[in-house]
């Protein structure tokens, strides 16, 4: 099992350091976490996301996995850190949120998500158990409870349902993950989810309930899916303070920079995100200084690095000019540059937070930072 402890609490704000300890390692928190859906962080080899990502935590998806290249093949494996090469934490989504957003291709019901495949039309069913099942096979450290996850805008008859659900489904996932057990040779950890969309009165119901148990983690879901910024740190905000303050918090799929830190500040532990890899396959790259969009005409003939303060060797090498080329040439190494600066740019942006938290500033450097990261250059 998973284990928290706070190390330090910021004067100036909420926002904390901490250690998860894993069987595969310690993490320290806040940590973001690059997003690996098919086993796999697009265009970055694992010995980038080791040695100059520094990434602690890898998320795989346990909808895609299963339909490609089947949990039992992972299994056969060894297990997902043996297929993938990777010897530190891994975490899965419990795939509630593909299900989610199959839309049309999807049914929802009490025994489970009745869905089709996205790749070929097959038709599959979801329920707690077997998604524990699933996530048993790929060994991940980490493993999140089956939900539903809720769109914006949602009725709040309908959220108030599918709450209730989700937390039918959480006690069939507890029942089942401790009659299976473990199939490889280290521990896991099953994650809550707290629910409720965008309604107080749901949220602190989720926290409350999801809180009776205890955990190293718990996860708050159904953010960041359309709702503005201001309802999301909202929700954020009342969940932090009704679940454990002594326990990591888990905001899923959260976000651009400006959000992680605002909501660091609430104290959230723990990011995952596809932006930062989705967006450099776009040629949008994040900095310090704000936000350039290499594809951008200004930059043809513009000679200085990327980003002289990267971490990312590539980026303090490579010309802001030089990079454009290959997005208009459209070569494959524009990608990897660009998604291996971004991750970088992520992963000392919570470095960054987590000495700023020790030293008690984390509020007025916050403050100070985020006007310069949404800049645009």
């Amino acid at each position: 099992m998973s284990e928290f402890r706070i190390k330090h609490k910021d004067k100036s704000s909420s926002a904390r350091t901490g250690e998860l300890k894993t069987d595969h390692g310690t993490i320290q928190t806040p940590i973001f976490m690059p997003v690996g859906t098919q086993a796999t962080v697009k265009g970055v080899h694992q010995a980038e996301l080791e040695d100059q990502v520094k990434a602690e935590i890898i998320l795989a998806n346990t909808y895609h996995l299963y339909l490609r290249p089947g949990d039992d093949i992972i299994k056969k494996a060894g297990g997902l850190h043996k297929f993938m090469s990777w010897d530190k934490p891994i975490l899965t989504d419990s795939g509630g949120y593909q299900v989610y957003s199959l839309s049309g291709n999807r049914k929802i019901k009490e025994e489970g998500a009745y869905f089709q495949s996205h790749i070929d039309g097959s038709r599959h069913m979801f329920s707690p158990e077997n998604v524990m099942d699933v996530q048993r096979r790929l060994g991940a450290d980490i493993i999140m409870a089956f939900d539903e996850c809720t769109p914006y805008p949602c009725d709040e008859n309908y959220a108030r349902r599918s709450l209730d659900l989700t937390h039918r489904w959480l006690e069939r996932c507890y029942t089942h993950f401790d009659k299976v057990g473990p199939i490889h040779d280290y521990n896991q950890t099953l994650v809550p989810i707290a629910q409720g969309s965008t309604y107080p009165e749901l949220r602190k119901k989720s926290c409350e309930y999801i809180s009776k148990r205890e955990n190293a983690i718990y996860a708050i879901g159904g953010l960041s899916v359309g709702e503005p910024h201001h309802e999301m740190y909202s929700m954020t905000d009342l969940c932090c303070s009704h679940l454990p303050t002594e326990r990591a918090r888990y905001l899923m799929g959260v976000g651009l920079p400006e959000n992680v830190l605002e909501t660091i500040a609430l104290g959230i532990d723990m990011f995952d995100c596809v932006l930062p890899s989705r967006n450099a396959r776009h040629g949008l790259l994040y900095t310090m200084e704000g936000v350039i969009h290499i594809k951008n005409a200004k930059w043809k003939e513009e000679f200085s690095p990327l980003d002289p303060n990267s971490t990312s060797p590539s980026s303090r090498r490579l010309s802001k000019s030089y990079v454009r080329h290959l997005f208009q040439v459209k070569e494959l190494l524009a990608s990897q540059v660009a998604t291996l600066h971004n991750l970088c740019f992520y992963l000392e942006l919570v470095r960054q937070a987590r000495e700023q938290i020790e030293q008690d500033n984390f509020g007025p450097w916050k403050d100070a930072l985020i006007p310069k990261l949404r800049q645009k250059l």
